[in-house]
């Protein structure tokens, strides 16, 4: 059982927790692209910090850096839950849109999950 991210309370006043070990790994995939470096007191350096590149201008090279931060981020705080296959990242009229392919620890089966933020 995992504790359910981000962190919450559920409908009989207890800690959220959830069974599936797919979901947890989803919950803290989108904990650590969400949330900026130095927002959580405990863990400054949690986080992946995409947020900061949000307004600067589409090109090639801010791609290949958003590409990066995020796959370093997610192998920094998940390197021993997921494996990555595969990343891409859309920008679209304030719509951030990060698609990622990733496989869990020791099982074989990939998982595409789309994580979105209206910016």
């Amino acid at each position: 059982m995992f504790v359910s991210q981000p962190y919450r309370i559920d409908g009989t006043g207890r800690t959220a927790s959830r069974t599936d070990p797919h979901a947890h790994a989803r919950d803290m995939i989108e904990a650590v692209l969400f949330t900026a470096p130095g927002e959580r007191v405990n863990r400054p350096a949690f986080g992946s910090g995409v947020y900061e590149m949000l307004f600067d201008a589409n090109n090639q090279a801010l791609e290949t850096a958003a590409d990066f931060l995020i796959r370093s981020s997610i192998q920094q705080h998940l390197a021993d839950i997921v494996t990555i296959e595969a990343l891409t990242v859309r920008r679209d009229e304030g719509l951030l849109e990060i698609t990622l392919t990733y496989g869990l620890r020791g099982a074989e089966e990939r998982v595409t999950e789309t994580f979105t933020r209206e910016i």
